[in-house]
């Protein structure tokens, strides 16, 4: 439980951190308004289409009498505009990384030169593209995992009671774990540390990475805030993974008069960060 708190406050101090760093924060929030445009219209076609896409999904049910045609046809219809909103809140971080992936190196960077006893920050030492590519082929190896999740999911909705309580709980917690394995990669990339030794830290640290994603993945179903906290979001993240690495963390950089803290290295037998 102890670990669930410290992943919150990664979020919160991720938070300060660009409130601190004004300029850093307008910049950072120009990807994520592009992509809020673009799933924005998607969802829209998905509210106006979704119906008449059930309809040509299930022919079986043309024949059925009233009122159970139009109860199945709309209960499908809802749930399909739910799993895309589920997928668009996953998806939505890969997207706007993507668009925003120089500023959000940047900011990343700063931020460990910030909290950093020596002020240095890891470099990748990559070309732009060879940046891009790699991220671009990692989001959509995780986003493939997001949707079999989603459609397993999916399909656990049709349970009674179990599909409308429980599933979406999961949804959750599920949902947390993606969006913090995208906004880690940017600090952990820049480490050479790849997406399988990513993944082993991550689930080597199930309840931190809840404590700092699944509020995220609550608060990014509220329109426009997932601009607005994308900025914050890659800064905590910065901070939790140099945590999940062990690195050292100058507090008195991060909130202006503590020490420095040593956190523990991975355990051994723990994939360690390279290539």
């Amino acid at each position: 439980m102890r670990d669930l708190g410290a992943g919150f406050r990664y979020l919160l101090k991720g938070q300060r951190w660009v409130a601190r760093h004004g300029r850093q924060y307008g910049f950072g929030l120009l990807p994520g308004l592009i992509t809020l445009v673009l799933y924005a219209a998607a969802l829209v076609a998905l509210a106006l289409w979704g119906e008449d896409f059930v309809g040509w999904a299930t022919p079986f049910a043309d024949d059925w009498s009233s009122p159970w045609l139009g109860l199945f046809r709309g209960f499908l219809t809802a749930v399909l505009f739910a799993l895309g909103l589920l997928l668009s809140v996953v998806t939505f971080t890969a997207v706007t990384l993507l668009i925003g992936q120089p500023f959000y190196e940047n900011l990343s960077e700063k931020v460990d030169r910030d909290v950093s006893p020596g002020g240095h920050a890891p470099e990748s030492g990559l070309p732009l593209w060879r940046e891009l590519w790699i991220s671009a082929r990692d989001s959509l190896r995780i986003v493939a995992r997001a949707a079999l999740w989603g459609v397993l999911l999916f399909g656990c909705g049709f349970i009674p009671v179990v599909g409308q309580t429980v599933v979406p709980v999961i949804g959750f917690f599920v949902t947390g774990f993606f969006l913090t394995e995208e906004l880690t990669a940017v600090a952990l990339q820049r480490r050479s540390v790849e997406l399988r030794t990513r993944l082993t830290l991550l689930r080597s640290r199930r309840t931190l990475v809840w404590g700092f994603g699944t509020p995220l993945a609550v608060a990014f179903l509220v329109p426009f805030v997932a601009v607005f906290l994308m900025p914050g979001a890659v800064a905590g993240a910065t901070l939790m993974a140099r945590d999940l690495l062990g690195e050292e963390i100058d507090e008195g950089g991060e909130t202006g008069g503590q020490a420095a803290t040593t956190f523990p290295q991975p355990p051994s037998g723990s994939p360690a960060p390279g290539r």
